[in-house]
């Protein structure tokens, strides 16, 4: 059987469109909408072409052919770490694509669909990163409404604090598509329930900071909207809080989305990183005995 995670790396890759960034950590949250091989290519030569998009985090994808193709065509797009779990059934999955090859995968602290929730250690700028990417399922068929969608919030909630003790000391990134709202969501939608509105709150109080409001505390945005025109802020980008105040830039950009590939607003975010200690002139350290 595939193991719920895998790292999955070619070896003749092209030069990245863009080279990596050392002073900031650069993030692209992107829904892939299950999207055919053609236009998951075509998703891939948009991503490397973005600046901000050293790590591109990509939910919604197909387990099947256009997932493939999306790995593939990232790695030859030249994102040299493809972190790309395989269910052991048709499932959608995320998706975790690096510039860098300084990438560790590391077991989910998911137990619910891991292949939803993949995680690495990624070195930027002398600096270990920790990522978690999230696909929420959806409210699911009428015979089993909201059956998965609990289960799996249920257990990334549990999991978040072993998350941040497995990533001590260093920023930790949690980006996906939650397929929930915050209260006080503009518009409202009476849709959603309290143990939703819960699973958004559960991240603040396992110690992460919503990146956007961090920057926006009153801004209304929307990365999907409804077939009635009525926006919804389902994709987020949390920062564990000792580092939020390094979060530089974050927020929802509209063009993928405008263009077909992709039926979400993608976000994007910069946290800036400190010097390495080699840059700031510290004398490496001498054993005394």
């Amino acid at each position: 059987m595939t193991p719920a995670s895998e790292q999955l790396s070619l070896l003749t890759t092209d030069e990245p469109a863009q080279q990596p960034d050392t002073d900031a950590v650069r993030l692209l949250l992107f829904n892939a909408q299950h999207a055919s091989p053609d236009r998951s290519r075509r998703q891939a030569h948009w991503i490397a072409g973005q600046e901000d998009a050293d790590i591109a985090v990509l939910t919604e994808v197909s387990s099947t052919q256009g997932g493939d193709a999306l790995v593939a065509a990232l790695t030859e797009r030249g994102y040299a770490t493809v972190i790309a779990p395989q269910p052991s059934t048709p499932d959608y999955r995320t998706v975790i694509a690096c510039r860098t090859s300084a990438v560790r995968t590391v077991p989910s602290p998911v137990s619910v669909t891991p292949h939803r929730a993949p995680a690495a250690r990624v070195t930027v700028g002398g600096h270990d990163i920790g990522v978690l990417g999230l696909y929420v399922p959806s409210r699911g068929p009428k015979d089993q409404r909201n059956v998965a969608k609990r289960a799996f919030q249920e257990s990334v909630a549990e999991s978040l604090p072993r998350l941040l003790a497995a990533f001590p000391d260093m920023p930790v990134i949690v980006a996906g598509d939650l397929n929930v709202i915050e209260r006080g969501h503009q518009p409202p939608h009476k849709v959603f329930g309290n143990w939703e509105y819960d699973f958004y709150e559960s991240f603040q109080a396992a110690g992460l900071t919503d990146a956007f409001r961090h920057l926006q505390p009153d801004e209304v945005a929307h990365s999907w909207f409804g077939r009635s025109g009525n926006g919804f802020r389902f994709d987020h980008l949390f920062v564990s809080a000792p580092h939020a105040d390094r979060v530089l830039a974050c927020g929802y950009h509209q063009e993928a989305r405008e263009a077909g590939l992709t039926d979400h607003a993608v976000m994007t975010l910069r946290l800036g990183l400190p010097p390495a200690a080699s840059e700031q002139g510290e004398a490496p350290a001498t054993e005394v005995g």
